[in-house]
């Protein structure tokens, strides 16, 4: 049996993620309009919503082309797995909810371009690290996507599965398998640990690792790589793919959290970004999986056009993220709030907010463009600094996102107000 036989022999025993019978929750969640606006403008900034999007959900598992094809009813959404199990739910949910628009496949990743389409949207998340051959499945996600698509992937950090990697190993020589008796004792074997164990610390944040299934992907897949961040960027270059931005760049940044007061603050950010990224990675030490939008090499457009250089971000209508809170108890001095972005894991990526800022803050609508906020907000050109780099770091702190459909539409756009 080959490995690519391996891989599939797997899932059809341990479908995973586990699968789901009901999709209400999600269906609500994604009947709000900006939640998917954001989302939207996330992958394309200067970008304006569609409808007939073909959106391509490779690898999709047991649930995430339904949840796909539930949220995006006005888009065709077409799924592959190698696994005729995982599609079998699917194809539950699929008659569940009437989803017309969902059309499946049971095909490799590398098989792709057998079902003859382009696709706006290219979604792999968790799949292409457990192929014996990443660089062919990227190169053929890359050949399915359209000129100005994007593809938004999730493939494993190396530094942050370091204890991952460890109990894989130690499963290997103790010859543990995924029978219901294997993976009782394995939980077992978990639970009595040493309190700093590389993999401890995973344990604790993770609920679902102790499901069996999770733990068997985890622990004993056939096939598993990972990356860290300067082996991505050169995965990436050598498949023709352009790396547009994380999907939370806090995480990242030399700008946010902890580092930012480090002594070396000032020299992490100076560095480019590819290596600025890949030393905070460092710092970090615990990022176990990297999410990240890509697009094709040769796109025409500047994809993630995000800048406060120039005047250009004026236009810029900044939308706030429905997973971020505000907390106003229990503030540091100074403070009337503390911005939160519940996807982070790393508990230092909170932004506090003074009264200035509050109100900056309050009169994002998802309509008022930040010179429209400013003329209103601000009284002198100190103000405006102080606002612009207010603005810039909640969109660091990925607090919020931009339509910056308008500043592209108008390049040349000069404003003269709020100064």
């Amino acid at each position: 049996m080959n490995r690519s036989d391996e891989v599939r022999d797997f899932y059809e025993r341990m479908p995973y993620p586990a699968p789901l019978t009901n999709l209400d929750e999600h269906r609500n969640l994604y009947g709000n309009q900006d939640r998917r606006r954001a989302e939207f403008h996330l992958m394309w900034p200067a970008g304006q919503p569609r409808a007939n999007q073909e959106i391509l959900v490779a690898g999709c598992g047991t649930s995430q082309a339904a949840r796909y094809a539930l949220r995006e009813p006005d888009a065709r959404i077409t799924a592959i797995d190698v696994s005729d199990t995982s599609l079998r739910y699917t194809r539950d949910l699929q008659r569940k909810y009437n989803l017309e628009n969902l059309e499946l496949h049971q095909l490799p990743i590398e098989s792709v371009r057998e079902i003859g389409r382009s696709f706006d949207l290219v979604v792999c998340t968790g799949v292409l690290h457990h192929l014996p051959d990443p660089d062919f499945g990227l190169r053929a996600l890359r050949d399915v996507l359209q000129p100005n698509g994007a593809m938004r992937l999730m493939v494993y950090a190396r530094y942050g599965r370091a204890g991952i990697y460890m109990m894989q190993e130690y499963c290997r020589l103790l010859q543990i398998n995924a029978s219901v008796m294997d993976l009782r004792s394995l939980g077992g074997a978990l639970k009595a640990l040493p309190p700093d164990h590389p993999i401890s610390g995973l344990l604790r944040r993770s609920k679902d690792f102790w499901r069996p299934e999770a733990m068997a992907d985890a622990l004993l897949h056939p096939q598993d790589r990972a990356y860290t961040v300067p082996e991505l960027y050169g995965w990436l270059d050598r498949c023709g793919v352009s790396f547009g931005r994380w999907i939370e760049q806090a995480p990242y940044l030399a700008q946010c959290g902890l580092i930012a007061r480090s002594p070396h603050a000032a020299r992490l950010a100076s560095l480019p970004l590819r290596q600025q990224h890949a030393a905070v990675e460092l710092f970090r030490g615990t990022i176990v999986a990297h999410s990240f939008i890509a697009y094709r090499d040769d796109c025409s457009d500047d994809s993630q056009p995000i800048t406060f250089a120039g005047d250009r971000w004026r236009d810029y209508i900044p939308i706030a993220l429905p997973w971020t809170v505000c907390v106003r108890e229990r503030l540091p001095p100074g403070s009337v709030a503390v911005l939160i972005n519940q996807s982070h894991t790393f508990t230092d990526l909170v932004l506090t907010v003074d009264a200035f800022e509050d109100r900056l803050l309050g009169a994002i609508d998802g309509k008022r463009s930040l010179a429209e906020i400013l003329q209103f907000a601000v009284q002198d050109g100190n103000d405006e600094r102080r606002a612009t780099n207010f603005f810039e770091r909640l969109w660091q702190y990925d607090q919020i996102v931009f339509d910056a459909s308008r500043a592209a539409a108008n390049p040349a756009t000069v404003h003269s107000f709020g100064v």
